[in-house]
């Protein structure tokens, strides 16, 4: 199979969550455990023999989500209650909830209920001073929490030297990440931006260890193209997600190509790497999540997302800022004036759109991005 038959199949595998993960379960046989973004401990559940599978929302039809949650919830965290209602997450042996922000914490609670009965519901709490040992230790704890859940839920014995292991599949997997987002940015001719956002999507729904190897052959093959010509505007794009799928095609049509992102179902899964000065696994861990900047549900007094922005922007030539801001997202909105005023004062052009998972008009969209595009030219 050559890579860009890959970049076809993971492309599908994107935007066909719920066919990707009854495939997975399929092809590994193993048990799949749900995690509600963001930050959840997937080496743990790995190490115990699942498979852990994001659970990022869609675009249903609210019927029974409004049970629970208030209409100003953002649409993620609906769609998961609401699926969780019908039937759709009925194949998950577990669920684990971070309360990064209110509407998760009541997402958590909520679940408990609306999930079917014998499919528990975990919560995960972060230190958010993790600047600090206190904070630090906080967390170490909580992953040794959800790693005796799943000891007793799933009947295994999870030793240090299976998380250990798990941690090396992850890292090997944002190593090859890191990789493709280099490759990718080379080769927009190829890699449109619909793909990119897809085959980053596809990752959440897979084995880690099956995935990164087609990543790689992914990078490989656009390492050996010759840099190609692309007539259209390079962009960075922030937010919490890229969706509706059908903004990127519009991105593709009007010659925008996403070169770079700062999204939680992006770089911010794999940007931050691993210290190799620390032994306990746990610690290194936790040092990941410590590590990590310029992230909206982290505690940061500097506000580093706009500087790291501009260094992304440095970085791959990009000529504009897209932010795609989640409807009714406080952590994305709180971050919003700062990183805005530092684009402007550094004179980067950038568009503002209010997105929603569950849009399905897209004209008023289309108008307002072709008219950015003029604007660039």
């Amino acid at each position: 199979m050559s890579y860009r038959d890959i970049i076809a199949e993971l492309t599908e595998a994107g935007l066909h969550p719920a066919r990707t993960i009854a495939a997975t379960q399929k092809e590994t046989g193993k048990e799949l455990v749900g995690c509600v973004p963001y930050h959840t401990p997937d080496e743990v559940i790995y190490a115990a023999g699942a498979v852990p599978v994001g659970l990022w929302g869609g675009a249903p039809e609210f019927k029974l989500a409004d049970r629970y949650l208030q209409s100003f919830c953002c649409g993620l965290l609906r769609a998961v209650v609401e699926y969780s209602l019908n039937g759709t997450y009925d194949c998950l042996k577990a669920v684990v909830v971070p309360t990064f922000c209110d509407s998760m914490k009541c997402t958590l609670e909520n679940l408990k209920i609306s999930m079917p009965e014998g499919i528990p519901v975990f919560g995960m709490s972060y230190g958010q001073q993790r600047k600090i040992k206190a904070g630090r230790d906080f967390t170490i704890s909580e992953y040794k929490r959800i790693r005796r859940e799943m000891e007793k839920l799933l009947d295994v014995v999870i030793t240090d030297e299976k998380v250990e292991a798990a941690f090396r599949v992850y890292e090997d997997y944002r190593a090859a990440m890191r990789r493709f987002e280099r490759e990718a940015a080379k080769h927009p001719e190829i890699v449109s931006s619909l793909e990119r956002m897809m085959i980053i999507k596809a990752g959440l729904f897979m084995d880690k260890a099956l995935y990164t190897k087609k990543i790689e052959q992914i990078s490989q093959g656009l390492s050996e193209e010759h840099e190609g010509s692309f007539a259209g505007k390079r962009v960075i794009i922030t937010g919490i997600m890229a969706e509706p799928p059908e903004i990127l095609k519009i991105f593709d049509e009007s010659g925008l190509a996403v070169v770079a992102d700062e999204m939680s179902l992006g770089s911010r899964l794999w940007r931050a790497p691993a210290r190799n000065d620390v032994d306990d696994i746990y610690e290194r861990m936790m040092y990941r999540y410590a590590d990590t900047e310029a992230d909206c549900f982290m505690y940061e007094p500097e506000k580093l997302r706009g500087q790291y922005m501009l260094a992304l922007k440095e970085k791959y030539n990009a000529d504009a800022v897209i932010v795609m801001m989640m409807k009714f997202c406080d952590p994305e909105q709180y971050d919003y004036p700062i990183y805005k005023a530092e684009l402007e004062a550094a004179g980067i052009p950038f568009l503002y759109m209010e997105v929603d998972q569950q849009t399905t008009g897209f004209e008023q969209l289309r108008t307002r991005i072709q008219s950015f595009c003029e604007m660039l030219m």
